[in-house]
């Protein structure tokens, strides 16, 4: 598997931001717009749940802390 590159509180942010998107976006905004909304949500949970976000790779960032053992 991939190397955590998500910190704690990135995971936090991402993981809030992953629930209250897709309830924004069902309750609040209509439509299409709606639904896509809903749909990206889901993007910043997986990211916080899993720990990783594949958009970090190319940029070589990384929030999360890194170990002080060789």
């Amino acid at each position: 598997m991939f190397k955590q590159n998500v910190g704690r509180v990135d995971r936090v942010i991402r993981i809030v931001l992953g629930i209250l998107l897709p309830i924004i976006g069902i309750a609040v905004v209509k439509g299409a717009a709606g639904a896509a909304i809903s749909i990206f949500g889901l993007l910043p949970l997986v990211t916080g749940l899993v720990g990783f976000c594949p958009l970090y790779l190319p940029f070589r960032l990384s929030t999360a802390k890194q170990s002080t053992r060789h």
